[in-house]
């Protein structure tokens, strides 16, 4: 049959999982003080801390990029792995702000999935991937001879057929892991998911294809496509695969937040006159709301929509309007408070709107494509992936 999630060789930690276990490196970029904490808190042990390269060290990576790759062989000819043939790992993650979210561990053949806007794949970005973002993912990944994931792919599984059906067989699987993450992250637990179960979650996932999507990235796009550049840089088998997390953007414990623009350096008045002639003005029953926000109060427009949400049709807008206004910035910014806090500082102007739901996404990705970059938010730092599960691509 068919296959669209593979069991792969995973690689696991043989002790301290605490230690090993590393939250995505994409995470507290401007917070020096939280990767201190958790360097002292790994210590000597054996961590993907020393496997991976957090963002925030971006301006040491080449120091650091031999040391990761060095790191990698040691780990492996050290005998530091319990090495498990043939297995999806089913998890359960309790995560410190909002209840149990679930997951399936498996690869995915790369070769299904495009990141570019518009490409009809299998496996699609949900957001615009910024192409100057992935080279310096290239340089860290491609002589690297181990992957470790913080991808999360959503299933819009609303019947809840693949995770729920694994969750009430876990109790037969053999327990892979069970640990707190550090710094307060919650507890996770995982099972390997026995081999009879894997055709049985295929042919449950190709009832859930629609119009050809099957799986849209949920986290993790940039690191999804550096896999998709570096199997085009190496042609490997091992390369043409990439280890991610499954979920069902059904579960309650995944919760979107929508992120509003500010821009810095504008006049509002024509800031708005140049968004009216762009956009058709229409009445509330029609188009897209949007709230501006500036030192002179709020004030709600109404524009027809180009795009399906209205993050696409303003954004559609503030990336021609930049174009051609070079000293014009941007911000993306999380919660209403701090866009109006921002947006009351002289030449600064915010938009405030409705953010997508949670089950638009995949209708949204079929009729528009990738999304706009920064159309929405999927929980607290905290709940990101943790890198725990491995696989050799080299």
């Amino acid at each position: 049959m068919k296959k669209y999630l593979y069991p792969a060789k995973i690689l696991l930690p043989k002790s301290e999982f605490e230690k090993w276990a590393v939250i995505a490196c994409d995470q507290y970029t401007s917070d020096p003080e939280y990767w201190r904490e958790v360097e002292e808190f790994v210590g000597d042990a054996p961590s993907t801390l020393n496997l991976v390269l957090p963002e925030i060290y971006l301006s040491d990576a080449e120091k650091r990029i031999k040391s990761i790759n060095s790191n990698m062989k040691e780990y492996l000819e050290t005998d530091k792995f319990n090495v498990v043939d043939n297995s999806m790992i089913y998890v359960e993650r309790e995560l410190a702000s909002n209840g149990k979210r679930r997951g399936l561990v498996g690869v995915i053949d790369l070769e299904t999935y495009e990141y570019e806007k518009g490409k009809q794949a299998l496996v699609r970005a949900t957001e615009q991937t910024v192409a100057e973002r992935i080279p310096p993912r290239v340089q860290i990944r491609k002589d690297a001879p181990l992957e470790f994931p913080h991808v999360l792919l959503f299933i819009d599984d609303p019947n809840d057929t693949v995770l729920g059906g694994l969750q009430q067989k876990k109790e037969q699987m053999e327990k892979a892991y069970d640990f707190e993450l550090m710094k307060n992250s919650g507890h996770i637990e995982g099972y390997f998911v026995n081999s009879e179960e894997f055709d049985i979650v295929n042919e449950q996932l190709e009832a859930l294809i629609n119009q050809g999507l099957l799986f849209a990235v949920g986290d993790g796009n940039h690191s999804l496509a550096t896999a998709k550049e570096c199997y085009r840089l190496n042609g490997t088998e091992e390369s043409r695969y990439a280890l991610v997390e499954v979920v069902n953007i059904h579960e309650s414990a995944i919760e979107f937040e929508p992120i509003y623009r500010v821009l810095f350096n504008v006049d509002k008045q024509e800031l708005i006159s140049s968004m009216k002639e762009y956009l058709t003005e229409c009445d509330s029953t029609e188009g897209h709301r949007f709230e501006v926000v500036s030192a002179d109060g709020r004030e709600e427009l109404y524009f027809k929509p180009i795009s399906k949400l209205p993050v696409g049709t303003l954004q559609t807008f503030l990336d021609d309007y930049l174009k051609s206004h070079n000293e014009a910035e941007i911000d993306y910014i999380h919660g209403i408070d701090s866009t109006v806090k921002l947006s009351s500082k002289d030449n600064t102007v915010g938009f405030i709107f409705d953010g997508m739901k949670k089950d638009e996404l995949f209708d949204a990705v079929i009729a528009d494509g990738s999304l706009p970059r920064k159309t929405f938010s999927m929980g607290h730092a905290d709940d990101k992936r943790f890198y725990i599960e491995g696989r050799k691509i080299k």
